[in-house]
């Protein structure tokens, strides 16, 4: 049996998919191989996946930060960052990236960047559907950490998130919207945009 990382009801992180427990760590077969896997269930979305232990690490599962790193993570949301692209599809595309790592600090770092972003202008269905994805793991995660119940934690989330609401960073224009176009792309309507892409 391969050496396991984690044991059976431990909470871990799942990039992309959230905070989960280890139902089970079973043997199966495959390809004439016996292989490890880890049961994960995950509460928000009633759902079980297997994943082979080998995989665990390369897939980016990790265990639960501490309390100071949770508290570390909270902080983070009032501190001030640099200006994001007016761009939408340059934001999600770079949002994206730092969903898929799982860190908490990424998800903090998107749900900060979107959070004063909404307050300029709506976001895209496909954007805001990533912040909503974000913030579901970083609140479920840092419920489990500083042990405390979900409306608790969304309640400090958005204490923090509006240290900075009356100070949020002036967006970056985007240079080639300009060019190209000789207005700036926020004239256009980005759901329509999106629609379109779709």
């Amino acid at each position: 049996m391969t050496e396991c990382s984690f044991t059976v009801k431990e909470r871990v992180v799942y990039p992309g998919q959230g905070v989960g427990e280890i139902v089970e760590i079973s043997e199966k077969k495959f390809k004439d191989e016996m292989l490890t896997y880890y049961v994960i269930y995950f509460d928000e979305s009633d759902m079980t996946v297997l994943v082979p232990a080998l995989k665990a690490t390369e897939l980016g599962i990790r265990t639960i930060v501490s309390a100071d790193e949770a508290q570390a993570a909270l902080a983070f949301l009032s501190e001030k960052f640099d200006p994001i692209p007016s761009d939408w599809k340059m934001r999600y595309q770079m949002n994206l990236d730092l969903f898929k790592t799982g860190s908490i600090l990424d998800n903090a770092s998107i749900v900060r960047s979107l959070y004063h972003r909404s307050k300029i202008k709506e976001l895209p269905i496909q954007e805001r559907k990533l912040y909503d994805s974000a913030y579901r793991i970083f609140y479920d995660e840092l419920s489990y950490a500083l042990q405390k119940p979900k409306s608790e934690i969304e309640a400090m989330i958005h204490s923090y998130l509006e240290v900075l609401s009356k100070n949020a960073p002036v967006e970056k224009q985007d240079q080639v919207d300009t060019d190209i176009f000789g207005d700036d792309m926020n004239d256009i309507d980005d759901e329509d945009d999106f629609d379109d892409d779709e």
